[in-house]
């Protein structure tokens, strides 16, 4: 849960307003693009003069539920509308409960992804007036003109309004100063995938849908003569068509000439990537391009079996491409739990995957979004899934509960660990020589067995840990690892004193904080500073042992 955190400024109560936009955001520096796109279509599809009856109001999962309604009922609405998504659902009932008991005569309309299925066993459907279930570009702005002006609406559960997209309004000139100065912006230069990936929510939709580019690119050149420099491409698809991809990306890289501070993410379908798109792909400098791409299996049956279509040779060449030949941070996924995915076979996967070089290996543990077609799997491979958010996966016929436990304790530690690029060095000496994964695995076992604790391992007892367990388990040469760890701790910018490296940075003068780069680069950052940092650093600690 995130710390409380004082609202800026320009999001505390300003006056009143017939209807208000909210949510509850994971953390303050993203912004929602969805409830953008509502405000941004008030007018176009509610009546002239809706918009400037509308606020957007923006919260941080982790505020109290009673300080969310003061700052709502403070503006004095009649409609409220609040984006739900598995990760604030929890919170966010709390919030509709509260403002029912204080307010029953506001009218509450829910939407968003955790709404869209499933309503009638929601708590918060129930307790909410209205529900817009799919896209609500055009619905809820109806809604809200039908709220405030009648006819009143006789649904509760409003299925969304799908129309084409050059009928909406785009929503970039609603993110506000503050936005571009301190937030991720969230930009889509299309909707929806033709992939069926049966955990995924988009396995519904019947096709990706590309915005017309002329009237994007003119609202992105906008955002950058205003001052973005951080654009997240929320795509499901980005490279899907290679023609929109390659302009997009020329669009970038003409202008890192003149900001060389541009961070631009995509998520991209691995096993396409022309030699168009890879000449436009190895012309950007590092530390500006972010792919994530999503492998989720290598085990041919069990693609198969949820509907994902993968061409894994061509993956691993493209994957290949970009880890070497190009200066792209590279973010691969695997999922674990899938229906008929061993623990055994999950391991090839992974270690295939580690082999080809990521900068990071996202372990992401089933889970049952509502409405998508995973459940039909459920009997047969016994899937056992939480009831509470996010849904995930408890057990099933090929791994069961206490295997789960370890794998969500290793997805933690690999993230802590690895993801962090905090041990560039020492991860050879952790993972290497045999498979990645067994090793990884009886480290996390160990370190669960140690102390009980996924959380709240400052970075220098992360060093004194991977020292014990490399020396005391594994039995390597602790005047080798020494030397690694202080590569390592140096490079990272650290300023504390681990215990196993006192002797060797007695006298040393602390290292600078390494720059803490910028929003949705800072990870990757770290990453490429600490491989430059490297080559000096191991060259100073052997000598120094």
């Amino acid at each position: 849960m995130n710390r409380l955190v004082p609202l800026p400024a320009t999001l505390a109560p300003q006056g009143g307003a017939r209807i208000v936009l909210a949510t509850l955001n994971a953390k303050y520096i993203h912004a929602s693009l969805g409830l953008r796109c509502l405000l941004a279509n008030m007018d176009k599809h509610g009546g002239a003069g809706l918009r400037a009856q509308t606020q957007l109001r923006e919260f941080v999962i982790g505020q109290p539920a009673t300080r969310i309604v003061e700052e709502l009922l403070a503006l004095q609405p009649e409609v409220i509308g609040l984006g739900i998504y598995i990760w604030n659902v929890v919170e966010t009932t709390q919030v509709v409960r509260l403002l029912k008991t204080l307010r029953p005569d506001i009218r509450i309309v829910l939407g968003g992804p955790e709404v869209s299925h499933e309503t009638e066993q929601q708590e918060i459907c129930r307790l909410a007036d209205h529900v817009v279930t799919g896209w609500g570009d055009v619905s809820f702005p109806k809604l809200c003109r039908a709220l405030l002006d009648g006819p009143q609406p006789l649904m509760k559960v409003i299925a969304g309004e799908q129309p084409p997209l050059d009928k909406l309004a785009l929503p970039y000139g609603e993110y506000t100063a503050e936005d571009l100065a301190q937030r991720l912006l969230y930009v889509e230069a299309s909707r929806g995938c033709p992939f069926k990936c049966e955990f995924c929510l988009s396995a519904l939709d019947k096709t990706a849908w590309a915005f017309d580019l002329d009237p994007f690119m003119a609202q992105m050149e906008t955002l950058y003569r205003r001052g973005a420099r951080n654009f997240k491409f929320v795509d499901r698809t980005f490279n899907l068509k290679i023609d929109n991809s390659v302009r997009i990306l020329q669009f970038f890289l003409d202008r890192l000439g003149e900001s060389p501070d541009i961070f631009v993410h995509f998520e991209v379908v691995p096993d396409s990537l022309p030699d168009r798109l890879k000449e436009m792909i190895a012309q950007f400098p590092a530390g500006s391009l972010q792919f994530e791409v999503g492998i989720q299996s290598f085990n041919l049956e069990v693609q198969q079996r949820i509907s994902r279509k993968q061409d894994n040779a061509k993956t691993a060449d493209n994957l290949r491409w970009l880890v070497s030949e190009s200066r792209a941070h590279v973010h691969a996924d695997l999922i674990f739990g899938l229906p008929g995915e061993t623990l055994e076979s999950f391991a090839e996967g992974f270690d295939r995957l580690y082999a080809l070089g990521p900068h990071e290996i996202q372990f992401g543990v089933l889970k049952r979004l509502r409405g998508t077609p995973i459940t039909r799997h459920t009997a047969d491979f016994g899937m056992v899934y939480d009831p509470q958010t996010p849904y995930t996966i408890l057990q099933n016929s090929t791994v069961d509960f206490l295997t789960m436990q370890r794998i969500k304790r290793l997805a933690r530690y690999w993230e802590m660990v690895v993801n962090s690029g905090r041990f560039a060095a020492a991860l050879k000496l952790l993972l290497e020589p045999g498979s990645a994964f067994g090793r990884f695995l009886a480290f996390s076992d160990w370190l669960w067995q140690s102390t009980g604790k996924t959380h709240e391992f400052a970075p220098e007892k992360l060093v004194d840990i991977l020292f014990e367990h490399l020396t005391q388990v594994r039995l390597l040469d602790p005047q080798q690892v020494s030397a690694v760890l202080l590569a390592d701790y140096q490079a990272s910018g650290a300023r504390g004193r681990p215990a196993c490296l006192a002797a060797l940075l007695a006298g040393q003068q602390k290292s600078p904080a390494m720059p803490s780069g910028k929003s949705g680069a800072e990870r990757q950052e770290r990453h490429v500073s600490q491989q430059r940092a490297l080559r000096v650093e191991i060259q100073k600690a052997a000598a120094a042992a």
